[in-house]
């Protein structure tokens, strides 16, 4: 299956798709690699080379002969069929989208038991870097930079809703899954869980994937999914974004609340700077900080029939930008 897809990105035989370098072809803009060029561009899946680990594999660092950096999956080699099926619809849903905000394809190999994708190096990393890992403490993303990031990823949602064909919902939302370039533009990744939805269908019943604090309630318990679940994942990426609580936490107690839960007591008395991130200290637009707070509370309404389109939700942040 998983050659098939391949076959179907490049147009190619197999056997061309894991030929060396003098074979290599360039369809749609995806070249196809050796596996020698890639063992050699990431020192041989060195350790001190990987920079992200996901469901169906580990993401390295490398660099090509001409000096183009690349982030490169190595999927798992002992592939259960759940992973298998992850890693065909990644290949398929990158094959298809085409968007500022999307991570590219940009290269594959296939060949034996190996099976990896090549994308741009993201050089900042990504989002939960920022706003909780290793990068918290060295950079402080501020307040235009986290709306842009924002609206990127909004809009590359409803990219995926409207726009895509068939529609694509993503089902995997979160601050991991947003990846940042040099300009700190927001490119979304990770389309192991993407589900295509036929045309004239608006809802699917699966089985749940996806990571637990962004889940919309009625895809967590009914498996019910729909683009309103990744505008629901949606909206605590963006209370997350504002406020760099992580969708669990701690509370002193060490008991964990959902950021929900932590954020709706402050809307309710207007308290809304008490949901800013502190470090910002204060520099931030109080005006575009409350209308993205309100649209975060809309996204996640309990009653996916009340949330927004993603459509909505970039006008709405742009509109709060504007003013």
């Amino acid at each position: 299956m998983i050659q098939r897809y391949f076959r179907c990105l490049s147009g190619d035989q197999s056997d061309q798709i894991s030929g060396s370098r003098s074979n290599r072809q360039k369809k749609g803009g995806w070249e196809i690699y050796s596996w020698k060029e890639l063992m050699k561009a990431t020192n041989n899946f060195n350790e001190d080379n990987k920079i992200g680990e996901g469901a169906f594999g580990d993401v390295y660092w490398g660099h090509t002969s001409k000096g183009v950096e690349i982030a490169v999956k190595r999927v798992k080699h002992a592939m259960s069929k759940r992973a298998e099926m992850g890693f065909a619809a990644e290949v398929e849903v990158l094959g298809r989208v085409r968007h500022k905000n999307l991570l590219g394809l940009r290269g594959f190999y296939a060949g034996g038991d190996e099976k990896l994708i090549v994308y741009d190096y993201m050089p900042n990393h990504t989002l939960t870097a920022h706003l909780h890992g290793q990068l918290s403490n060295h950079f402080i993303l501020d307040w235009p930079r986290r709306m842009t990031i924002a609206v990127g990823s909004a809009e590359a949602l409803a990219y995926l809703h409207r726009e895509a064909n068939p529609h694509i919902i993503h089902r995997d939302i979160k601050a991991s899954n947003v990846l940042l370039d040099s300009e700190f533009e927001a490119k979304i990744a990770d389309f192991g869980f993407a589900k295509l939805i036929p045309d004239g269908a608006t809802q699917l019943t699966t089985r749940v994937k996806g990571t637990l604090g962004y889940l919309a309630p009625e895809y967590a318990m009914w498996g019910k999914v729909s683009e309103s679940c990744d505008v629901y994942s949606f909206g605590i990426l963006l209370l997350e974004i504002i406020s760099a609580k992580r969708p669990i936490g701690k509370l002193p107690s060490g008991a964990k609340i959902h950021i929900l839960k932590w954020a709706a007591p402050f809307v309710r008395k207007g308290a809304f700077d008490r949901i800013v991130d502190p470090r910002l200290q204060g520099r931030f637009d109080r005006a575009q900080m409350k209308s993205a707070v309100l649209t975060a509370m809309r996204c996640t309404d309990d009653d996916p029939q009340k949330r927004p389109s993603m459509a909505e939700v970039v006008e709405w942040l742009k509109g709060g930008l504007q003013r």
